[in-house]
């Protein structure tokens, strides 16, 4: 069964924030930046002001586009993703690491590369990391 939290789990990005968001200022279904982003609450709030205003919420919507534009990709991952781009770096550097290992090993295992030039590859991937 889905989860609530599992279903605003995903990687959000700011361009598309930013399309929903100016979506909202020229349709009348404001709101949808705010469901994206994972804040259901305020986009049920953006469609309630709807009815009451559609002024507020073209003014709200305009405002959210330009506050996701001004914000830089560090500031918008760690507020909407829970991460900061490092982060997605290092992760891709492990990655990274991971499959050179694998590879010097399956050379070691074939027999391409000593025990010694095994491990002297190994301390030297170890340390581009540390």
């Amino acid at each position: 069964m889905l989860k609530l939290e599992n279903f605003f789990s995903y990687h959000k990005e700011r361009k598309i924030a930013v399309v929903l968001a100016l979506f909202g200022t020229v349709m009348p279904v404001p709101g949808l930046q705010k469901f994206y982003l994972g804040q259901p609450v305020w986009g049920v709030v953006y469609l309630l002001l709807s009815s009451v205003s559609v002024s507020i919420t073209v003014a709200a919507c305009a405002i959210d586009a330009v506050w996701y534009l001004s914000q830089d990709i560090e500031q918008f991952n760690l507020q909407f993703n829970g991460q900061t781009s490092g982060m997605i770096a290092n992760s891709n550097q492990v990655k990274a690491l991971a499959e050179a290992l694998r590879e010097l090993d399956r050379l070691r295992e074939e027999g391409l590369v000593t025990e010694y030039e095994f491990e002297q590859k190994r301390r030297q991937l170890l340390e581009k990391v540390g």
